[in-house]
């Protein structure tokens, strides 16, 4: 057998395992990659640092990482190890630590943008800051080396319904190889740091399979258990239904399990049974206390196999992690959401099942060179619309509102990081089809993406980019269903547009007609914010608390 022009036997050790089992690849495996792109890499300054989160939230390559631990840990760390102690009060002996894989940053500098405090001797100077590589390198692999002796926390002990309690979950998609700066990975990073273990991904075929799949080498990783995401990739065309299959077939698996454990219920006990079939599993408390049922569950069917010969017991056991909730998430593009596969996406969303849709939106084909699609917005010069695009963007957020039981949120990182984890959550809790449209800063928007963060900003800033969460289950309550999470623009759309090559190109080649769509597509923005802010207004109606 060879791989790209080497036999198994000159494979490194852990691409030889894999390569023996039917083109099988084990995952976690960008850890070896080690790209050592960048020649400046991020530096923790432990002194300043007010441990906010931000920096870990928006690293597109997740080579920060935050734990805390007792005190007792340092016993064995290396010279010089970076700590402090855990700001959080009523913890004296706690410490913790940010650490920076230096050999896979990119470079992009995005931390360091995202960073609050700024040093009373020097405003230049933050709590992370660029530095040479080469002088730290060695220093810092020691460093890594006993930071992976830690254990990340137990996420029964940390609150992260906060940016600043996510950082210390751990990381299922790590070291992607996108571009450096991207606007799309730190989104699919957090979903494996919220929903790893019980995580499923049907990802439509674009970037995100690109730098999700490029097998022998992947980010998707597992946790010390051996939990973690699955993900499998398919088609434009058909990725909803794909996602939506992976659904049904959840559902299906999870009710022959039910029926299993009610059948053998006077054998595993009647009050272990009825919580396996009956307890909700909604947030996180009450899936870790199903988590602890199932394992109940398996020590129990485990000591009736060691008694006797048990088919039902052995037919339970193959399936009884499926009584734990899945969380299905179809993650892609704009090209897929808005074009290729937006009819199925509309029927998946019209199913009503619980399945969460992720479209990070780089609004132009990103994998295939910077084509235009239904999400390229007015004005802007892609492939295929070099003289600007003449019609607005389309609307999906409003589209799938108008359906009433679809979960719907407009989120950029850059913007409010807070408002991306709340929307994050609620989707993945809400009992029905949700819809995530994420900005996502991209190398075709023409910049440096060292100030992607400062543009999603601007685009929330210039109403462009409303942050917006409507959540049907409110609406059912009595409550207000759409929140508009930002505030009324603040700055014309110019100021926001005109840093980017997409709008600025026009105003080269054709000033006139460049000043002729942005005033049109002034005039969309406006129109849009003041439809979203009439909805963020309005109460429901005595119909809508009966639905």
């Amino acid at each position: 057998m060879t791989l790209c022009g080497q036999t198994k036997e000159q494979l490194p050790h852990w691409m030889q395992r894999s390569a023996s089992h039917s083109g099988t690849y084990p995952s976690a495996t960008a850890q070896f990659e080690k790209g050592n792109v960048s020649d400046r890499v991020p530096l923790w300054d432990a002194d300043l640092c007010i441990q906010c989160g931000n920096c870990s939230f928006v690293c597109p390559h997740s080579v920060i990482r935050a734990k805390f631990y007792h005190e007792s840990s340092l016993e064995s760390a290396p010279e010089g190890f970076a700590t402090a102690p855990i700001s959080a009060r009523g913890f004296p002996e706690t410490r913790y630590s940010l650490q920076v894989y230096a050999e896979d940053c990119t470079g992009c500098t995005l931390c360091v943008d995202a960073c609050p405090v700024r040093s009373p001797d020097d405003p230049e100077v933050r709590a992370i800051n660029m530095t040479d590589k080469a002088p730290i390198l060695e220093k810092t692999r020691k460093d890594i080396e006993f930071f992976e002796t830690l254990d990340f926390n137990d996420r029964a002990a940390v609150e992260f319904s906060s940016v600043r309690g996510a950082q210390f979950l751990q990381p299922l998609f790590e070291f992607a190889g996108a571009c450096a700066g991207c606007g799309e990975t730190p989104y699919v990073r957090l979903l494996s740091q919220l929903f790893g273990p019980r995580l499923l991904v049907a990802n439509a075929t674009g970037c995100s399979s690109i730098y999700g799949g490029n097998l022998p080498t992947t980010p998707w990783a597992k946790n010390a258990e051996g939990s973690g995401p699955a993900w499998s990739n398919s088609l434009f065309e058909d990725n909803a239904e794909f996602g939506l299959g992976m659904r049904i077939a959840a559902d299906h698996h999870m009710a022959i399990a039910k029926q299993m454990v009610e059948e053998f219920a006077p054998e595993i006990g009647e009050e272990l049974a009825d919580g396996l079939i009956n307890a909700g599993q909604t947030v996180g408390s009450e899936i870790r206390a199903q988590r602890q049922r199932v394992k109940q569950l398996k020590d129990r069917l485990e000591a009736v196999t060691r008694e006797r010969e048990s088919p039902k017991a052995e037919a339970l056991l193959s399936i009884v992690d499926h009584l734990i909730r899945r969380s299905i998430w179809l993650v892609g593009g704009d090209g897929w959401a808005y074009d290729i596969g937006s009819g199925g996406l509309d029927h998946v969303l019209a199913s009503g099942r619980n399945v969460n849709v992720l479209v990070m939106d780089t609004e132009v084909y990103s994998n295939t060179g910077g084509q235009m699609s239904k999400a390229t917005p007015l004005g802007a010069s892609a492939k295929f619309a070099s003289a600007g695009k003449r019609i607005g963007k389309k609307d999906l957020a409003l589209q799938a509102i108008s359906s009433g039981n679809v979960y719907v949120a407009q989120v950029a990182m850059g913007a409010n990081p807070q408002q991306t984890l709340l929307a994050m959550r609620e989707a993945e809790e809400y009992n029905g089809p949700s819809l995530i449209l994420a900005y996502s800063h991209c190398i075709a928007h023409g910049y440096d993406l060292k100030d992607g963060l400062k543009q999603q900003a601007l685009a929330t800033a210039s109403g462009y980019w409303p942050l917006i969460r409507y959540n049907p289950a409110l609406r059912a309550a009595g409550k207000k269903p759409f929140v508009l999470d930002s505030p009324r623009p603040t700055i014309p759309l110019r100021e926001y547009a005109y840093n980017e090559n997409r709008y600025k190109v026009l105003t080269k080649t054709n000033p006139e007609e460049a000043e002729r769509m942005m005033q049109l597509a002034q005039e969309t923005v406006d129109r849009r914010w003041q439809t979203y802010e009439h909805l963020s207004q309005q109460e429901p109606t005595k119909f809508e608390h009966a639905w």
